[in-house]
């Protein structure tokens, strides 16, 4: 699978599905990848990363920092 990019709440991640598991990383000022140490559960569908990085991020969220959304 592709990497998907997300930007939550101003910082930028990327997750990718591994055989079962999503693997999710921070992504670098320099494009570079590291482990964010965030478990996405298996079960999680494609289509609901974006509510369950906003649910368990929510405290990372701030005034005019408050969204979730997919880069294209």
């Amino acid at each position: 699978m592709a990497l998907l990019r997300f930007d939550v709440f101003s910082r930028i991640l990327a997750v990718r599905r591994d055989a079962k598991s999503w693997k999710v990383y921070t992504v670098g000022s320099d494009g570079k990848l590291g482990d964010a140490g965030i478990v996405i559960p298996e079960f999680v569908g494609e289509n609901e990363l974006e509510p369950y990085l906003a649910d368990i991020l929510h405290e990372d969220a701030r005034p005019g920092m408050s969204d979730v959304r997919r880069i294209p």
